[in-house]
C-alpha cells in the first residue's frame, strides 16, 4: 500500500468511526411527534412501564416546534385574506381566577395571554390540514369557552392538545373520530381511550381532566371526563398547580412534559396573526 492509498484508508477510517459515533437524529423518541415513530407500543399513561427510558429533551423539542421551524409555511392571513370570525356562546359564566400576565407563569389555572387568532395561526403554520371535525377557529373557540368556564388557561390547554395529537395529525393509538384531544384513557398497545360525540365535548373532557388535577371543586358543567373521579379519589385534597407537575403523571416517563407544553404556549404567543 503506497502513501496515497494509506492516506485514503486512514481518512475513511477516521471519518467512518466519527460517523458511527454520532447519535441518530431520531434517537430521542417523541411519542406525539408525527415525525418520529413511537418508541414503544406500551407508552404513555396509566402508570404502565415504558420499554425505552429515552427522555424528552426541551432543546430537541424547540428544533421541531419553534417559530423558526413554523415559518416555512405561509401565514394564515396570506392564504385566507378575510379575517376569521370565531364562534361565540352567550351566557357563559367564566370562573373567576387571577389574571395571567407573565409568560414565565406556569400555573394551570389562570387566563389566556395568547389570542384565539394566534392559536389558529400557530396550528395552521405547523399543519395546514388538521384532522378535526370542525374548523380550526371552532376548535380554538371551544378551548377558550370550556377553559374559561373552569378557570383553566385556554391557550396552554390548547398547546397541550397540539402536543398530544401532533398538531391534529394523530398517527398513534387515538384516531381523529374519537374527538379525544388529550389522550384520555390511552395506555398504549392499541388501546384507543375515550370517545366523545362532538369536538366540543372532547374539549370539555380535556378541560375537566385538567381541573381534576388542579382543583378539588367539581366542574361547572355536567361531567364528561370518564377519569375525573379516578383522579380526584387518588389525590384527595392534594392538587397540582403547575404544568410541570404533570410530568410523569399525564405522560410516562414525561420528564419534560409540562416544560414542552409551556414552550409551545410561548411559541403561540410569539406567532403573528
Amino acid at each position: 500500500m503506497n502513501s496515497v492509498q494509506l492516506k485514503k484508508f486512514l481518512t475513511a477510517f477516521v471519518l467512518g468511526t466519527f460517523t458511527i459515533s454520532l447519535p441518530m437524529a431520531t434517537s430521542e423518541g417523541r411519542i406525539h411527534d408525527p415525525k418520529v415513530k413511537a418508541i414503544s407500543s406500551s407508552d404513555l399513561r396509566g402508570g404502565q412501564k415504558v420499554e425505552s427510558e429515552r427522555e424528552y429533551r426541551a432543546s430537541d423539542y424547540e428544533k421541531y416546534y419553534s417559530p423558526s421551524y413554523s415559518s416555512r409555511t405561509p401565514s394564515y392571513s396570506s392564504r385566507y385574506p378575510a379575517y376569521p370570525t370565531y364562534p361565540t356562546t352567550t351566557n357563559i359564566d367564566y370562573y373567576p381566577v387571577e389574571k395571567t400576565i407573565s409568560l414565565a407563569d406556569s400555573s394551570i389555572s389562570g387566563t389566556p395571554i395568547a389570542t384565539q387568532a394566534q392559536c389558529v395561526e400557530y396550528l395552521l403554520q405547523n399543519n395546514p390540514n388538521p384532522k378535526i371535525s370542525v374548523s380550526p377557529e371552532e376548535i380554538v373557540a371551544y378551548y377558550y369557552e370550556e377553559a374559561g368556564r373552569e378557570g383553566i388557561r385556554a391557550d396552554v390547554a390548547f398547546a397541550q392538545a397540539l402536543k398530544e395529537t401532533g398538531f391534529f395529525r394523530y398517527g398513534g393509538d387515538v384516531v381523529p373520530e374519537q374527538n379525544n384531544f388529550c389522550g384520555l384513557g390511552t395506555t398504549g398497545g392499541g388501546v384507543r381511550g375515550g370517545y366523545f360525540p362532538t369536538a366540543q365535548i372532547g374539549v370539555r373532557a380535556h378541560i375537566q381532566h385538567l381541573l381534576a388535577y388542579s382543583s378539588t371543586r367539581r366542574p361547572t358543567m355536567p361531567l364528561v371526563d370518564p377519569r375525573y373521579d379516578i383522579v380526584r379519589k387518588a389525590y384527595g385534597e392534594r392538587i397540582l398547580t403547575r404544568w410541570s407537575d404533570l410530568n410523569g403523571r399525564w405522560a410516562v416517563p414525561g420528564n419534560y412534559y409540562g416544560q414542552e407544553i409551556m414552550s409551545m404556549f410561548r411559541a403561540i404567543v410569539g406567532t403573528r396573526a
